[in-house]
């Protein structure tokens, strides 16, 4: 499978979570970009082109379902994939219905992450 040039937004605002999860993309050959907030991570989109964005639901400020809505405005092709935990599956549903491509729930499992990423760029 050719990950070279995939690039991938995370937008979570677990720090730690959202730069070890960019490591272990880029060491598997994506190309990881993070931002904290569903605002930094939407000015990113309107900067940059983006294969696809990981995103988390649970987030202070803008939502994650008003980041995914705003997301889609941008550019309603770009595949966007929901993290959500806490046992939350309706807001995942929620996103699904928003246009997401699928939900995940964390603790994540980074094969089933690289897996949704080829599925949702049909590699």
């Amino acid at each position: 499978m050719k990950n070279k040039n995939i690039k991938v937004l995370l937008i979570d605002d677990e720090a730690e979570f959202v730069s070890t999860l960019a490591e272990r993309l880029e060491l598997r050959g994506y190309l990881a970009k993070t931002a904290e907030d569903g605002e930094s991570g939407i000015s990113m989109i309107e900067k940059e082109v983006f294969d696809i964005v990981v995103l988390d639901l649970m987030m202070p400020g803008l939502s994650g379902l008003e980041t995914l809505r705003q997301i889609k405005i941008i550019n309603s092709k770009i595949p966007v994939i929901l993290l959500t935990g806490h046992g939350s599956t309706k807001e995942g549903m929620a996103g699904m219905r928003l246009g997401a491509f699928d939900y995940l729930m964390k603790p994540l499992d980074i094969s089933e992450l690289i897996n949704k990423i080829s599925l949702a760029l049909n590699l």
